[in-house]
């Protein structure tokens, strides 16, 4: 954990002047109280400053962060990270040249990064935490795809009044498949299977 030693008139002057050097608030940090201030003789000569220091906390969304960086530059990539906070997520985006080999096919790689960071996150947090992570906006390119998908399957299976079964997806894939046939009157959806070989029914109704 970085360490950093601050001084000041009192504790408290100490303790923010720590603070500003780290670029922090005071949740983050653990103060260590070294010495206290004295005024010395006569108030000038052997006066002492308050000294402290500073135990910088992890932060679970940084250390994710880091690892991310880290494993780009195993993977010899120049990337950019950027973090946006959510309602009930954080939500990562990664963007840089080359980037397919950390998508992986169909996003593959991609989940298992992220499942990765959520693990990092989390063991560095005293609350828990839920990362979702994108690399060039593939989620939301990969959302439209299914989105078109599930739409040209329905009017198929209406067709052909024949069930209609996908490949196998993830469950936040199936979701977003369910949720956009889940107002088509003609049309009924559900998973069958067990992962990671689960898949989506489109079947029409009678």
């Amino acid at each position: 954990m970085k360490k950093l030693l601050a001084s000041g008139k009192t504790i408290e002057d100490a303790v923010r002047s720590g603070l500003a050097q780290l670029g922090v608030k005071e949740d983050r940090v653990n103060v260590k109280v070294l010495e206290q201030p004295s005024k010395g003789l006569f108030g000038l000569i052997g006066a002492k400053e308050a000294k402290v220091e500073l135990e910088l906390l992890p932060d679970g969304v940084e250390e994710a962060i880091q690892f991310l960086r880290d494993v780009a530059g195993a993977m010899e990539l120049s990337v950019s990270v950027e973090r946006m906070d959510e309602n009930d997520a954080i939500r990562i985006n990664v963007t840089g040249s080359d980037l397919g080999i950390l998508i992986g096919r169909r996003g593959q790689t991609l989940d298992s990064l992220q499942y990765l960071t959520n693990i990092v996150a989390n063991r560095h947090s005293d609350h828990h935490l839920r990362i979702v992570l994108d690399a060039e906006q593939f989620r939301e390119r990969r959302r439209q795809t299914l989105e078109a998908l599930s739409e040209r399957m329905a009017m198929k299976a209406i067709r052909t009044r024949k069930e209609i079964v996908l490949e196998p997806m993830t469950a936040q894939e199936r979701k977003i498949i369910h949720a956009r046939l889940q107002t088509n009157p003609n049309i009924k959806t559900y998973s069958q299977g067990d992962e990671p070989n689960r898949r989506i029914v489109i079947a029409p109704k009678q």
